[in-house]
């Protein structure tokens, strides 16, 4: 009996690494801003790169098509009160959103969503996500029921801090503020075999020196259209993401048919057109880093909060390409803007 009860503890511990092992492999390192997936569970990453030497303080005065203000780098990327370039085109912030709050060192929520809401690759877009939706994401955080499944991705590590931190009053303003303003498009998708070369930063593909191209394969290379225009934080340029080609085909029949049994068809939960229903969010031209993410976390079970388990029988047969596709698919669409 002993001998029978070794072997089939032996035989679940290795059913348990090998389970272990396959999420390890199917990681979609590229969706948290990474080359290599993260390592298994019980061994450390390999150091980080030694960084670059700091470039001597840009001083200047910078201004962005459209915009009359004009803010020197460091007054563009102040966590404690980033540039505001339009203002006329959002209301007015609540602090915790415009200059977040020094004494607590949460910075402002607009320092990485920006105030317009429109955010950024290794982050959110906030811009129409439902006020319940927004209060229950910030819950899920301060009770340990939403994490990254990378434990690299150091911004949903401050994120958590951050809503362990902030009162209900500053997670209700920035609710109502971020809500009050549609979700319109933001990033530009591209089907591709091949690929200009990019050096990730701070969970941000960033275009290589010169002209070297790369296969693309089944992964899903986002950055931004203006590197300089997105270090000054400007809310008018976005992103571009290369996807394989035929995965947004591949992604619309999945998302609207389920992919006979694969899935479940999106449009039962986030409305026909992808644009959300009651607290449940838009899907519709979000960003496809983001969206694979989320996707990931739920199915290896990072992300449990409340209404995750709706979406357990979505992602538990999902494959890495079917990730890819459906990121695809949905950051194409346009939305209404309504």
């Amino acid at each position: 009996m002993r001998r029978i009860i070794s072997i089939l503890t032996c035989g679940l511990a290795i059913g348990f690494a090998a389970t272990v092992l396959d999420a390890v492999a199917q990681h979609p390192s590229w969706a948290y801003g990474f080359v290599d997936p993260p390592p298994p569970p019980g061994q450390t990453a390999s150091p980080a790169p030694a960084a670059a030497a700091a470039a001597p303080a840009d001083t200047s005065l910078h201004q962005l098509p459209g915009s009359t203000r004009r803010f020197t780098r460091a007054q563009a990327s102040d966590p404690y009160g980033p540039a505001d370039w339009f203002p006329d085109e959002h209301p007015t912030p609540p602090p915790i959103v415009a200059v977040g709050r020094r004494a607590a060192e949460i910075g402002a929520c607009g320092w990485c969503h920006y105030l317009g809401g429109k955010g950024r690759q290794e982050n959110a877009g906030l811009a129409g996500l439902p006020y319940d939706y927004f209060v229950q994401t910030m819950l899920d955080f301060r009770n340990g029921k939403r994490r990254s499944a990378d434990p690299r991705k150091a911004n949903t590590n401050r994120m958590i801090l951050y809503a362990k931190a902030m009162p209900a009053a500053e997670v209700e303003a920035a609710a109502r503020y971020y809500g009050s303003m549609p979700w319109t498009q933001w990033i530009r998708v591209v089907e591709t075999r091949m690929v200009p070369k990019t050096n990730p930063r701070n969970g941000v593909f960033f275009r290589a020196p010169g002209t070297d191209t790369e296969p693309l394969g089944m992964r899903i290379v986002e950055g931004p259209e203006d590197t300089d225009r997105f270090e000054l934080r400007d809310p008018h340029s976005g992103f571009v993401a290369y996807v394989p080609v035929g995965s947004v085909k591949k992604g619309e029949t999945l998302v609207k048919t389920g992919g006979g049994g694969r899935t479940v068809q999106c449009g039962i939960c986030h409305g026909p057109n992808l644009e959300g229903s009651g607290p449940v969010p838009d899907l519709a031209g979000r960003d496809p880093s983001y969206v694979v993410r989320q996707l990931y976390d739920m199915q290896v079970g990072a992300r449990h909060g409340t209404w995750s388990a709706l979406m357990k029988p979505v992602v538990e047969k999902l494959t890495a390409e079917d990730l890819v596709a459906i990121g695809a698919y949905v950051a194409s669409l346009k939305p209404s803007g309504t």
